[in-house]
């Protein structure tokens, strides 16, 4: 039933002439974030519409696919999804000494998913919901209207129109172009970006475990990751600071240096590139008739780059307070502050935690952070999570450490 009804609206996209309309929420943008925001507000009886610039719903990938267990909460999860079940960690620093993180908890990997199925199934529920996905719609500008935002003007196949709605909703990624429009958000700068390039890669031995690489040498100011997918597959990737980017050292050069070294005999099969905010959220993520939701509102944890459950939890945050808002005829931005309050109440102490201990270690050379995972060596913490990781490390390094304390304590 859900696919028939994208089909039907692909095929309406294409025979149907539209210049003005009329909705209560568009939402711009088809991955996580933008599903769930417009699934939760069709929910709520809303007139809804979710538009998505490529021609297919979770087309082109730009994950590493690793998410927690905790995204059950949010869907009911089908195993044609998950390509790999995690059952812990393993963390290297740049000498090669081992942490070993474990148990029933996994904060940040518990699932490696097929993304491309995972975000169909979301689009499928918010059509299921009652709102209308069309794809091949492209966002060109904001409608706006004495500052407050009105809707959004909009290219497709049928050529330019206008969508009208109470509330925007920009789900449009790290560098949102509906956030810039609405004056809501600037460009980051290079320092605030993780710039990552990723291989899909077989004949690639790895247990299940998902395997993280420290070090300038591997990836200056972030990390390598090897995520498995079955099969003897994996996603191998590198994410660096934008700062650290320059001609023979970007993130594909690190990548390809880092398979060389530990994967010599492995093929690659794709070949992937993206960027993830590090900077932590927004301050404003919202304005008159306008909510940002998931990276467009650097919704992430700039330790770790995780950011599919923030998103999909801010979604429904944001669904929620939309479907208040227009029920009570108030779309300004003094009522959508709703959305902000409630999203750094219920996640946002984690994310200011993970940006503090990014600064603290982004200034730690190679050689303080082999100390510390020798200080780690041999031990398996008990939980997968950055909170238990750098509550141990803190407490088995109180003297280097208390810098670290203080930011996060």
């Amino acid at each position: 039933m859900h696919v028939g009804r994208l089909c039907v609206m692909k095929v309406s996209l294409l025979s149907v002439k539209m210049m003005d309309e009329r909705y209560d929420v568009v939402v711009v943008g088809g991955g996580p974030a933008g599903s769930v925001t417009a699934r939760t507000a069709a929910r709520h009886g809303l007139n809804v519409l979710l538009i998505e610039r490529n021609q297919e719903i979770g087309v082109p990938v730009r994950c590493a696919e690793g998410v927690s267990k905790g995204v059950e909460r949010f869907i009911r999860l089908d195993k044609r999804w998950i390509c790999a079940e995690v059952k812990g960690a393993n963390i290297y620093s740049p000498d090669g000494t081992k942490i070993t993180l474990g148990g029933d908890k996994m904060e940040e990997v518990g699932y490696v998913l097929d993304r491309k199925q995972f975000d169909k199934a979301l689009a499928n529920d918010a059509a299921a919901a009652g709102a209308d996905v069309r794809v091949k719609t492209e966002a060109r500008g904001v409608i706006t209207d004495a500052g407050h935002v009105k809707g959004v003007y909009a290219r497709s196949m049928n050529g330019e129109e206008r969508i009208y709605a109470d509330i925007v909703v920009g789900a449009d990624g790290v560098e949102s172009k509906i956030g810039r429009w609405a004056g809501v958000c600037k460009p980051l700068r290079p320092p605030d970006i993780c710039i990552c390039a990723e291989y899909l890669m077989c004949d690639v031995d790895i247990e299940e475990y998902s395997e993280f690489f420290l070090g300038r040498g591997v990836a200056p100011k972030g990390y390598a990751w090897v995520f498995p997918k079955g099969h003897n597959c994996a996603n191998v990737g590198v994410g660096i600071s934008g700062d650290m980017s320059g001609d023979g050292h970007r993130a594909i050069d690190y990548l390809r240096a880092f398979v060389r070294d530990k994967f010599p005999e492995a093929r690659a099969l794709t070949e992937i590139y993206g960027a993830v905010p590090v900077c932590g959220p927004l301050v404003r993520s919202t304005a008159s008739g306008l909510i940002l939701v998931g990276d467009a509102a650097r919704q992430v944890n700039p330790l770790t780059g995780g950011g599919i459950l923030y998103a999909m939890h801010a979604a429904e945050i944001a669904g929620d307070v939309i479907a208040k808002a227009i029920q009570e005829g108030d779309t300004s931005a003094e009522r959508l502050r709703e959305y902000e309050s409630r999203c750094r109440s219920e996640f946002g102490k984690r994310l200011e935690t993970g940006l503090r201990a990014k600064e603290f270690f982004f200034r730690l050379s190679d050689e303080d952070l082999n100390i510390l995972a020798h200080s780690l060596e041999g031990i398996t913490l008990k939980e997968l999570s950055t909170g238990a990781l750098l509550l141990e490390l803190i407490k088995r390094n109180p003297g280097r450490l208390v810098g670290l304390a203080k930011l996060i304590f």
